[in-house]
């Protein structure tokens, strides 16, 4: 045995194609949320864009269980952009009333896909938070405004959890049959040094221990630990040493699989993912008959698919590769 092989304990509850599943977080909610759309999954995926410690992630939570209008002070001007402390730097313009309507409408749509979401699965990226020396606020993206306006500090693990309680009260209250999947993010915060992201990292984990302890409906999935000490190779990260790379993300997201989908889901993946596959690939010559049986063979796997989930676009795509008999 070369390595430790990391096996997730199997979930109870199982998580079916049918499902809705919202993602939040770090930038491998991001990857998490890519994974579940390729795979036909209603998904939406971290819609408010990237954000890493968790009290920022229930506070966007929050505004769209309330579907609450963003207070106006949390909006900046930086270098002549509008953007908002609470949002990925994706929330900008030359304009506010443009930032502000962009985020009135990603909060209204989070606001209704969560009303009848089976799933929430959140990234926590890093304990690690700046306050606004204004306010006291924490916010999720200080936008290149001077060092001056914040301090930086640790959340302690009492903080995490009582910002989860907060989101996890209000959940319930909005939608009680919704669950909730927390892993720790395997991507490395070597901006705080490699010493300081154990820390964070291990106030993260901590939390994530003592929520799924306390709460029902509420699992960890071992993102982190899989990355750690399951893929504990440099040849698992992307050339930026910090990432997971595209073979360590498809080994994470197996296991996941593994963990939580139903038998009918994964024969449902199992037989899309060489179709998915396929159809992303580029013929060297589109008019050849080897490329038009594909087509054809494709499309009758497609149709036979429609049935279970909506694949209008790739038999649209489909079709409209075939080239008419003369």
């Amino acid at each position: 045995m070369f390595r430790t092989e990391i096996i997730a304990d199997l979930s109870t509850v199982k998580i079916n194609l049918k499902d809705k599943i919202l993602t939040a977080g770090s930038c491998f909610s991001d990857a998490m949320g890519k994974q579940l759309s390729e795979s036909k999954f209603n998904v939406l995926s971290n819609p408010f864009g990237v954000s890493y410690n968790p009290h920022s992630i229930h506070k966007v939570l929050r505004y769209a269980l309330h579907n609450q209008v963003v207070p106006d002070h949390t909006y900046l001007t930086t270098q002549e952009l509008t953007a908002n402390y609470d949002f990925h730097s994706s929330f900008s313009s030359l304009k506010k009333s443009e930032v502000e309507n962009t985020i009135k409408e990603v909060v209204g749509t989070s606001h209704y896909f969560l009303k009848d979401a089976q799933w929430v699965f959140i990234t926590y990226g890093s304990a690690w938070v700046y306050e606004r020396n204004d306010s006291g606020e924490i916010v999720s993206n200080c936008h290149k405004m001077t060092s001056s306006s914040f301090t930086k500090s640790l959340l302690s693990q009492k903080k995490v959890l009582e910002s989860f309680d907060e989101f996890y009260s209000d959940l319930k209250a909005f939608n009680p049959a919704c669950k909730i999947i927390l892993t720790v993010s395997p991507v490395r915060h070597i901006k705080d040094t490699l010493t300081l992201n154990s820390v964070s990292k291990s106030v993260l984990r901590l939390a994530c221990q003592t929520i799924t302890e306390t709460y029902s409906n509420v699992f960890y999935f071992p993102s982190y630990e899989i990355m750690l000490d399951d893929l504990r190779d440099y040849r698992f990260y992307k050339p930026d040493m910090i990432h997971p790379s595209e073979e360590a993300e498809e080994y994470i997201w197996n296991k996941f699989s593994e963990c939580y989908f139903d038998s009918a889901t994964k024969d449902f993946i199992k037989q899309w993912k060489p179709i998915f596959t396929a159809l992303h690939h580029k013929p060297f010559h589109a008019s050849s008959s080897a490329h038009q049986n594909f087509l054809t063979k494709t499309l009758v796997q497609l149709e036979e698919l429609s049935k279970t989930v909506n694949v209008d676009n790739e038999i649209a795509s489909v079709k409209s590769q075939f080239i008419p008999l003369k």
